[in-house]
């Protein structure tokens, strides 16, 4: 395909995907499905009038899938609707570190006993396929910043997280496959990829965050009307987070999350206490029709404005590039097998165990285990760590392995969501399934 066919293609999407096609509704396709379809059917599996190779571009599709999750998580993580309180918290918190842990030894015991793979491969394809995918599953995310709906809410703090929590069992395995195991492998793993990579981005993300929101309170303050370029600050603060990290190696994706966490509370905290005194600096008292911040005043809500539809963007490229990467051969029983496992079996035990003794409804349980969407975290992993030196004949194995994961992922869990939201998780659930 030549640049002209890409733009009227990509193009004829984007107006199809906003005209909101009532056909496409009652069939309820979501727009990875309809991005996947039109990718596999110019692809080499069907017309073959595009390929992507992505051994020989792994570069240049980390680089691509890197910036959409994290615009992604940044988005996530400005909608979270409550602030950073064990209450609420608890179960997204679980899930992203207990689930996560468990999640990657299932997949990595079926790599290692089944698919026959050496254990440090195992583990690199536990880390590579655990995570939930914070930019394809739009339909189960927070959808406004007031939404405080429990199972949205459950799922998108944890996607948010989990791409952070994630990396530790990269490197794990990564290190696993040029290295004997022993326990000064083991020791420098915990200390330096688990405490020091995890800990570091959340400070570094929550101080951030705080001081931006500090910084453009004053800058509002002093020069008055004059307005300030959100967009700016908000794509300012996920590279200014996410290069911090990558200086003292932490884990930036977990950072950027928090960052924005740390913008939005910082803000509604700043504005239910109105606005500084030009001259002491100090708070006057809060009057009732300015304890509440209004539209269009925080960096959080004005960014959100370019920062979306730069989110749909993005998983209207990668989608598609993921159509033109498929393969008929690439449909193995060991792929095929991987994925059922990890949707079937996988995803519901760790969820389950995870949040036992949690609290947590049990059809919220239930929901949260059956929508665990793989998508464009995945194939980051996958390309960092062939980037990272990944073998060629087990790089190609794991393509294989992952983009059927995905693809699947966003057949299966794209088909239901609708239908399973409806029946089983209408828009006014119980009040015990609310955040209060």
């Amino acid at each position: 395909m030549n640049t002209a066919a890409w733009f009227v293609l990509i193009g004829t999407l984007l107006i199809m995907m906003g005209l909101r096609s009532p056909i496409l509704q009652r069939l309820h396709l979501t727009p990875s499905i309809v991005y996947l379809a039109v990718g596999v059917a110019l692809g080499p599996t069907v017309f073959g009038a595009f390929h992507f190779n992505p051994l020989e571009q792994a570069h240049l599709l980390e680089i691509l899938a890197e910036v959409a999750v994290l615009v992604s998580l940044f988005i996530a993580g400005m909608k979270m609707p409550v602030p950073v309180r064990w209450r609420e918290w608890r179960a997204p918190v679980r899930l992203a570190f207990v689930s996560m842990t468990i999640s990657v030894a299932l997949t990595a015991a079926f790599g290692y006993f089944v698919l026959s793979l050496p254990l440090g491969a195992a583990i690199l394809l536990g880390g590579i396929l655990a995570p939930t995918d914070p930019v394809l599953a739009t339909d189960v995310q927070v959808r406004h910043m007031g939404d405080k709906d429990a199972l949205r809410f459950t799922l998108t703090s944890e996607a948010g997280m989990n791409d952070g929590s994630a990396f530790p069992f990269i490197m794990l395995g990564l290190a696993m496959l040029s290295a004997p195991v022993s326990y000064e492998l083991i020791g420098s793993w915990v200390m330096k990829d688990v405490l020091w990579s995890t800990v570091s981005a959340l400070l570094i993300g929550f101080v951030m965050g705080r001081l931006l929101a500090h910084i453009v309170r004053k800058q509002r303050l002093l020069g008055g009307e004059s307005p300030l370029l959100d967009d700016f600050l908000g794509l300012g603060l996920i590279g200014l987070v996410y290069g911090a990290c990558l200086l003292v190696e932490a884990w930036g994706f977990l950072a950027v999350f928090a960052a924005a966490i740390s913008l939005r509370q910082a803000e509604l905290k700043l504005a239910a206490i109105g606005p500084l005194t030009r001259d002491t600096g100090s708070a006057p008292e809060v009057q009732p029709d300015r304890a509440m911040p209004q539209h269009g005043t925080h960096v959080s809500e004005g960014s959100l404005l370019f920062k979306e539809p730069l989110e749909r963007l993005s998983e209207l490229v990668l989608v598609l590039l993921l159509g033109g990467m498929l393969f008929l051969d690439s449909w193995s029983v060991r792929a095929v097998g991987m994925a059922l496992f990890l949707f079937m079996v996988v995803r519901p035990a760790s969820v389950l165990l995870g949040l036992l003794g949690s609290g947590t409804p049990l059809r919220l349980q239930l929901l949260v285990g059956w929508f665990g969407v793989r998508g464009i975290g995945s194939i980051y992993y996958l390309m960092f760590a062939i980037v990272f030196g990944l073998p060629e004949d087990m790089a190609v194995e794991f393509i294989h392995i992952t983009l059927v994961v995905i693809v699947l992922s966003i057949i299966i869990h794209g088909l239901s969501v609708k239908p399973v939201m409806l029946k089983w998780w209408p828009d006014t659930p119980p009040r015990g399934d609310q955040l209060k």
